[in-house]
């Protein structure tokens, strides 16, 4: 499969002192079916992309996972079909975690199969998950603002709050602290007490949502911007409004590559990040 390669370093609009250059790596071709979500796999060196191929509510049987590597080639664009439409993932292990819909499939990497689906009962719109050190699962659902859990096959609601308006784009912090993007905040999970607090505010929706350093987070929103969001801070690092809609990002931590799905664009666009911000 033919990927674009570039070596033309952005212009690079900013809020804030510290000015950020990024560069485009790649760009897949636009061949992919309304890619929503990247996942970069750290063990085996792979990325997923999950494609609704069609409506992000429709229950019509044409979503898939395609895999990719990282220089960008598509090595099996339908690696995993079966789903309807599909959109956050995590890895556990062998396991790849898929959100779709109103259920979770798990898919084993190793077959590139589909081994358990889990019927969310009580859910509207999943959108992201994360997966703790012992294959637990929290989910998001931006339409019912609720958090569920998925643990030992079965899923319920885990969490309702006030702050938990729209939550979409989620993120490990620690085994017992998760990060949960919302309609104008990014908030801080303790999944212990399930205290919920506001750390950084004034962000604008939040679909995808990486760490990047000390109280600094990558976020992407539907309108085709690419954000660093800090509590004191916000530093646009690529802006395709009007576009490109910006979905659920993938990360290469020891590259600082930044793997965005073009929603409508149907592709897939890299770029490397290439001053870090410093922790202040």
């Amino acid at each position: 499969m033919k990927k674009l390669f570039f070596l033309v370093v952005f212009s690079v609009c900013f809020i804030g002192l510290n000015a950020q250059v990024i560069q485009k790596v790649w760009s897949t071709e636009r061949v992919l079916k309304t890619p929503e979500s990247v996942w970069y796999n750290e063990q085996t060196n792979q990325i997923y992309v999950s494609n609704i191929n069609g409506k992000p509510q429709s229950k019509d049987g044409n979503g898939f996972i395609s895999l990719m590597d990282t220089t960008g080639e598509i090595v099996a664009m339908k690696w995993v079909v079966g789903m309807d439409a599909p959109k956050g993932m995590a890895v556990w292990h062998d396991s790849l975690f898929v959100t779709d819909i109103d259920k979770v499939h798990i898919i084993s990497i190793r077959d590139a199969k589909i081994v358990t689906t889990v019927k969310v009962v009580g859910a509207v719109f999943l959108n992201d998950i994360v997966v703790t050190s012992d294959g637990t699962a929290y989910i998001s659902d931006m339409q019912s603002n609720k958090l569920f859990i998925l643990k030992d096959g079965r899923a319920e609601v885990w969490l309702e709050d006030e702050l938990l308006v729209n939550p979409n784009g989620m993120l490990l912090l620690k085994n017992d602290l998760i990060a949960v993007g919302a309609k104008n905040s990014i908030l801080r999970v303790n999944l212990n007490t399930k205290n919920v607090k506001t750390i950084v505010d004034d962000t604008g929706p939040v679909d995808g949502l990486v760490l990047y350093g000390n109280n600094k987070y990558i976020i992407s929103n539907w309108e085709g911007r690419i954000l660093i969001a800090s509590p004191g801070e916000k530093i646009v690092l690529y802006n395709k409004s009007g576009k490109d809609q910006t979905a659920d990002l993938g990360y290469i931590p020891e590259k600082r590559i930044v793997l965005i799905p073009a929603f409508n664009g149907n592709r897939v666009v890299a770029v490397q990040i290439l001053k870090k911000v410093t922790d202040e």
